[in-house]
């Protein structure tokens, strides 16, 4: 039984793990990356659609981000769409291709962005700590229904204890490298 909550809690943190990195790709560092368009959605005959499903969208360069659409009679709308999303820079309109260009980024955005992933990497830690209170309550249940002993019930909170400590340090370890690489000029 026991095993069981380890092995749920072990599981429901990586997911945690897994959602802040996921979390971070939407934050700019030196190099722009196309994953900074995730989220944007394109009036495609009425239906919104992902940036990514109507075109082809690639970053030739560390500064540009290029968005050539299947569809040339989509480019108004992928055009809308960018402004729309305020993602810090306009859309030119060749009309072939849009083209995204982005300027280096200032110390001070570089600054902020890595305190957005700061709250980001917070936010994490939070979760991994519910999930903690979530598995002691579940072995506290245990201990209720006598299903364990109270020696058990300790080092089983313990244990739990370790896991949260071993998730909390993973995610500060991904904060670290993800600062690093923000501020890199």
């Amino acid at each position: 039984m026991l095993e069981e909550v380890y092995a749920q809690t072990k599981e429901h943190m990586e997911k945690s793990i897994e959602s802040l990195k996921k979390d971070y790709k939407s934050l700019r560092t030196g190099k722009v990356s196309t994953n900074i368009l995730d989220g944007i959605k394109v009036d495609y005959y009425g239906t919104p659609t992902d940036l990514s499903q109507v075109g082809s969208v690639l970053a030739p360069d560390a500064t540009t981000i290029t968005i050539s659409p299947w569809e040339k009679n989509l480019l108004g709308p992928i055009e809308k769409a960018i402004q729309t999303a305020n993602i810090g820079v306009n859309p030119n309109n060749d009309g072939q291709i849009i083209k995204l260009f982005f300027p280096p980024m200032t110390v001070e955005q570089r600054q902020e962005t890595a305190k957005q992933a700061k709250g980001m990497t917070d936010n994490a830690k939070v979760a991994i700590r519910n999930i903690r209170q979530n598995s002691n309550t579940k072995i506290k249940n245990l201990l209720k229904d006598k299903a364990i002993t109270e020696d058990e019930s300790k080092k089983a909170q313990d244990e739990i204890q370790k896991i949260t400590d071993s998730y909390v340090s993973k995610a500060d370890d991904t904060f670290k490298a993800k600062e690093a690489e923000i501020l890199k000029v």
